[in-house]
């Protein structure tokens, strides 16, 4: 499986898709730390890069789930002994990908954007919010994946659609029922992210967790 795993992340760094994610991600990365965020807006500054990089992290997951041919994948499953071990090889593909993303994202935001060191109470919250953008990048991207949604046209609007309902239950109510990433900013920009990053990580992590499971029962006789 972890094998198979490495064959699947070496297959999307060849096929050149990884560039599909990696120079928006380097574009939102220029547009967010294009001047140093000033002392005191730490916080909000990193937040803002995690919650921006989601979709692309989607995008980075979904193109390495549709690298192999169906039949390919087919074969795979047979190789490593069932669909089952076969999802959760392209998962952890997805999950290693989408993490190198993130760390690259984290690493230039706390090397290069910012006007004052973050307390390390800051730069926690920064990295468990850009673990969670990577499940939940993760868990969108593998909900649109060719073996999910069959055409691509549909896949790329489900995609948008699916982060964008992200930003917009964020600010209602029923925040909890999403990855509530408008809800972490509010925290962030308020200054109240360190209180509320157990809250805010509970929910985040049950609805990945659940978006994945969904992908995994999904999947169940599914090439």
């Amino acid at each position: 499986m972890i094998a198979l795993a490495v064959f699947r992340v070496a297959a999307y760094v060849r096929s050149h898709r990884a560039y599909q994610a990696l120079l928006p991600i380097l574009f939102v990365i220029a547009i967010v730390y294009a001047s140093r965020a000033p002392r005191g807006s730490e916080a909000a500054a990193l937040t803002d890069s995690a919650v921006l990089i989601i979709p692309f992290l989607a995008w980075a997951a979904r193109g390495l789930l549709d690298t192999e041919p169906d039949e390919q994948r087919a074969i795979s499953a047979t190789g490593v002994g069932g669909g089952g071990r076969e999802v959760t090889a392209g998962l952890l593909a997805a999950l290693v990908t989408c993490a190198a993303f993130a760390a690259l994202t984290l690493g230039c935001g706390l090397a290069l954007g910012l006007s004052a060191t973050p307390s390390r109470e800051v730069v926690i919250a920064a990295v468990v919010l850009h673990a969670l953008a990577v499940l939940a990048g993760v868990a969108l991207g593998a909900l649109t994946s060719r073996p999910i949604v069959p055409s691509p046209a549909y896949s790329i609007m489900a995609l948008v659609a699916g982060f964008l309902a992200m930003l917009l239950l964020g600010v209602t109510p029923a925040y909890w029922l999403t990855v509530p990433v408008t809800a972490w900013m509010k925290a962030a920009g308020a200054g109240r992210l360190v209180a509320e990053l157990p809250e805010l990580t509970v929910i985040s992590l049950v609805w990945c967790l659940v978006a994945l499971g969904a992908y995994a029962w999904l999947r169940r006789g599914r090439p």
